[in-house]
């Protein structure tokens, strides 16, 4: 990682494009990924505490715009907690703990990973996909872990899916907690079980899965390891074949390869770190060198990196060079947009720009918000307003190549920045299943019930585990639970639709009304009211009447929308799936709102029901509004004292008793008429009426 760093700065000082006669430089603290040493770094050069200075610099103490680190999402915490309170920039590579977006708490704080909210709701669709209704969790006991695992867990119960066990990887224990783990997959009918965590984290359960030759398992696996190198290898691959996961996209950086290359451990910057790395890479010692492993050769220092070029050691700590990079050259871009700013049209108050020389870190934390850029890798580079980068994951699956070794064959992908329908995307053909052949595997607690029986739950066991028993007499059925399955998109539509549109009867009704009794007073001498007779104002009533509604049910919908649920209190000896309607205050606001339609109408209709024969359509609407009120007043006490499936029956019967009151209230008389009194439907009969209307006005 320091030579990316080295390279990146060296190709931003040679960039005539980018912070022109301006060079960079930097200071590299190692933390030994401990967390009191990244704060005695951060204070180190917030206080300036530090003598070291470099040829180029030209100023009499260093100054540091902003600080590129930790890797770790725990130390991030740690270090952001402190820069954050100077509003000092911290753009991290690789730390993805959600709880890193909370703009109150970090307001300094950037990262290019991506928010692990973002994969977990992504892994817990992808389970879910396939109809896995039984699934186990196993988790790093950190805040990488335990945060990564939450949204899963609650997007897994949320679609009415159920939780086999939940188990952690203890990090302070030598074992990890790995028999226990192991042991309880073991036990497990579940077939799938969802790992968050880092691949040196999971290596301990691996291994012990191995011990306990625990096989068939389809272990679904989050960016920490889904790639692994460790993992990788055939040993393994008993246990981990067929994984599933999601992978973070390898992007390479141009030129870097031919750079580290060059490098030489003795012209290296760094107290030894080259050289500790060197001694790693080909398994020798320099003279009175660091290394406690004892090989049986000399480092020369000569040695060719195209020796270990596809080696595990050397592949390995290139897996995120890319992110090194992308941070650097995100922080020159920010640097570049603060030195062009122009006076007059700069973003600070009264249009004022920041000096480059000599700004402060919460002007440089505004330019770093506002970055987008596309680097030559190919990838764009954008935060949003919570400092965090749009991603795109790849979905992979573990396979064995014929050549013995194994590799992560990519079946689709998954993007944080699409819509819900649109972020996952893959292909099941592609996947080799650990059991063998391409049928899905089945992980549910219990299959579902045969014709002739009947569901019921069992003590102490979740939702998804049941028994069959024979179906009373009587009870029998040969076709399926009576109206349709809840699945998800109809338990959201179906009370919106009908809020949405009954509200669309009960407006144009009003609007009807409104326009009635605004026609009669438009006939009277000198009436300044014909000009609200026209039929937009018709429109407007209308239009305004749906938007408030529709409003509301985006608001329900955003908020606590309906979901599909397995409801075993209505019957504890049977499991009934139906829509649980997410908020019932927003139901009964919905519901609450046409009732208030309804009822303006009826007031109005009311008030104008003795107007001349002529307009007598008011007292159409009258019974129409009466009867429509009557129903739905009727149906809450009968919806409350209904439960299950007679709840909906209630809600049809008042769905159609209340549109067959409209018909015939509103429209029988019309037909009525037109039918059988067809002179009283002639103009000239209407205009006699209205001459006569006018004289008893008058």
């Amino acid at each position: 990682m320091l030579h990316t760093l080295i390279f990146t700065i060296e190709e931003v000082n040679n960039d005539p494009f980018i912070l022109s006669n301006i060079t960079l430089g930097f200071q590299m603290y190692d933390t030994c990924n401990i967390p009191q040493y990244e704060l005695q770094g951060a204070l180190e050069f917030l206080t300036d505490s530090s003598i070291i200075f470099t040829n180029n610099q030209c100023q009499s103490r260093p100054s540091f715009p902003a600080a590129i680190g930790s890797y770790s999402s725990a130390n991030s915490i740690i270090l952001a907690h402190f820069l954050g309170i100077f509003r000092y920039p911290q753009v991290s590579p690789l730390s993805s703990v959600s709880l890193l977006s909370n703009r109150k708490i970090f307001p300094s704080f950037f990262r290019i990973a991506a928010n692990d909210k973002f994969q977990s709701i992504g892994l817990a669709n992808f389970v879910l996909s396939f109809g896995w209704t039984w699934v186990g969790l196993v988790a790093s006991d950190n805040d990488y872990g335990l945060e990564g695992i939450y949204p899963i867990r609650q997007e897994l119960i949320k679609a009415g899916a159920c939780l086999a066990f939940t188990e952690n990887i203890r990090l302070g224990q030598p074992d990890r907690n790995a028999p226990r783990i192991v042991r309880t997959i073991k036990e497990s009918t579940a077939r799938v079980v969802v790992v968050f965590a880092l691949d040196f984290d999971f290596l301990p359960v691996v291994n012990e899965l191995m011990k306990q030759n625990v096989t068939e398992r389809i272990f679904v696996g989050n960016a920490g390891w889904a790639r692994s190198i460790i993992l990788s290898t055939s040993n393994y691959f008993q246990v981990l074949k067929g994984a599933l996961g999601i992978a973070t996209y390898g992007y390479v950086v141009p030129g870097l390869s031919l750079f580290l290359k060059n490098i030489r451990p003795r012209a290296s910057t760094g107290p030894n770190w080259a050289k500790q790395y060197w001694e790693k890479l080909f398994s020798c010692t320099f003279p009175n060198g660091d290394n406690t492993v004892k090989t049986v050769k000399n480092c020369t220092g000569l040695e060719q990196l195209e020796e270990v070029i596809d080696s595990s050691t050397f592949s390995n700590s290139l897996r995120y060079t890319h992110h090194l990079y992308a941070s650097v050259r995100t922080l020159a871009k920010a640097l570049n947009d603060l030195k062009i700013c122009k006076s007059g049209g700069g973003p600070f108050s009264n249009g004022t720009c920041a000096n480059i020389w000599n700004f402060k870190p919460w002007q440089l934390t505004y330019y770093i918000r506002k970055v987008r850029m596309t680097l030559n890798t190919g990838k764009e580079i954008y935060f949003d307003e919570n400092g965090d980068l749009p991603y795109i994951y790849r979905i992979v699956n573990w396979q064995m190549n014929p050549d013995g070794t194994v590799t992560q064959v990519n079946i689709g992908t998954f993007s944080t920045s699409e819509p819900f329908n649109k972020a996952l995307i893959f292909n099941t053909s592609l996947i080799a299943w650990p059991t063998g052949g391409k049928q899905v595997p089945r992980s549910v607690c219990s299959e579902s019930c045969t014709l002739g029986y009947r569901k019921a739950a069992i003590q102490g066991q979740p939702i998804c585990c049941f028994e069959c028993v024979p179906c009373l007499q009587g009870e029998i059925t040969n076709h399926t639970v009576f109206i349709g399955y809840p699945e998800r998109y109809k338990c959201l539509l179906r009370q919106v639709t009908f809020g949405l549109v009954f509200t669309l009867c009960v407006a144009c009704i009003l609007a009807k009304t409104i326009m009635v009794v605004l026609a009669f007073m438009a006939t009277k001498p000198g009436s300044s009211l014909r000009r609200w007779t026209t039929v937009r104002i018709s429109y407007m009533i209308i239009s305004i009447c749906c938007l408030s509604q529709f409003i509301l049910c985006v608001t329900w919908l955003s908020i606590a929308p309906p979901f599909a649920q397995y409801n075993t209190n209505i019957r504890p000896e049977m499991i009934i799936v139906d829509c649980n309607e997410g908020s019932p205050i927003a139901f009964w606001t919905m519901l609450g709102y046409l009732f208030l339609l309804a009822t303006i109408s009826f007031i109005v209709a009311f008030l104008a029901r003795r107007l001349p024969d002529s307009f007598n359509e008011a007292q159409y609407i009258t019974f129409s509004m009466l009867a429509f009120l009557s129903v739905w007043i009727s149906y809450i006490p009968a919806s409350l004292s209904a439960q299950g499936r007679y709840t909906v029956a209630m809600e049809i019967f008042a769905i159609l008793a209340s549109s067959w009151a409209l018909v015939i209230c509103m429209f029988f008389p019309k037909c009525f008429f037109i039918v059988f009194r067809p002179e009283m439907n002639s103009k000239e009969n209407i205009m006699r009426k209205n001459k006569e209307s006018t004289k008893y006005v008058k």
